[in-house]
């Protein structure tokens, strides 16, 4: 089940269908899904072509380092990322590997990698809903995470699920209309705030 963005003007429908719900459906991804997945991760642009990203990953039935996971997550999210197929942490390298001088994109470009990670399991059916709520420190303990990376964000992976599994509080969330800034207000020409014209056509 997926709840499309009303979007304003044509997109693709992977970006359309594109969401972060918290109902998964109980259902296992195969490894060959899960080789896509980080297949299209590899292939996402990156600045120098460094690939400054890392992904600690678990399957729900591989219960040690499932648990591992949500040990780092907040409370909130573990309550219901607890039921997704797949847990994830990326990780970002924040010096190029080739002259350890500082890459200040490491973290967009990780970013870029998660992102299209995120459209591949659109296209088969899949969500992903990554998260900002969990212990960095604790990560990088638990997974031991060495000195010049950093856990920068957590997912859940799965099958949508029902809505209705969820307590009713997130319930009515998952199932709320949902809604973006307009593009006035972030696409500008010339100086900020200046509104590009081909927007306000």
């Amino acid at each position: 089940m997926y709840n499309p963005a009303p979007t304003e003007h044509p997109v693709h429908e992977a970006i359309q269908n594109r969401w972060s719900p918290r109902a998964f459906a109980d259902k296992a991804l195969t490894p060959e899904i899960l080789r896509s997945l980080f297949e299209a991760a590899r292939w996402a642009p990156s600045s120098n072509n460094a690939q400054p990203w890392a992904y600690m990953v678990a399957t729900k039935d591989d219960k040690e380092n499932f648990d591992k996971i949500l040990s780092v997550l907040v409370p909130f999210n573990a309550s219901w990322a607890k039921e997704a197929s797949v847990l994830a942490i990326a990780v970002s390298e924040l010096n190029f590997a080739s002259n350890n001088n500082p890459n200040r994109n490491a973290f967009y470009d990780t970013g870029a990698a998660s992102l299209q990670l995120s459209l591949e399991a659109t296209t088969r059916g899949l969500v992903v809903h990554q998260m900002a709520g969990f212990d960095p420190e604790k990560a990088r303990q638990v997974f031991e995470i060495p000195t010049g990376w950093e856990a920068i964000a957590a997912m859940a992976i799965g099958y949508p699920g029902d809505p209705k599994s969820l307590p009713d509080q997130l319930h009515q969330r998952e199932i709320a209309p949902r809604s973006r800034k307009p593009l006035s207000s972030f696409v500008m020409t010339g100086k900020w705030g200046h509104t590009s014209s081909f927007v306000t056509k």
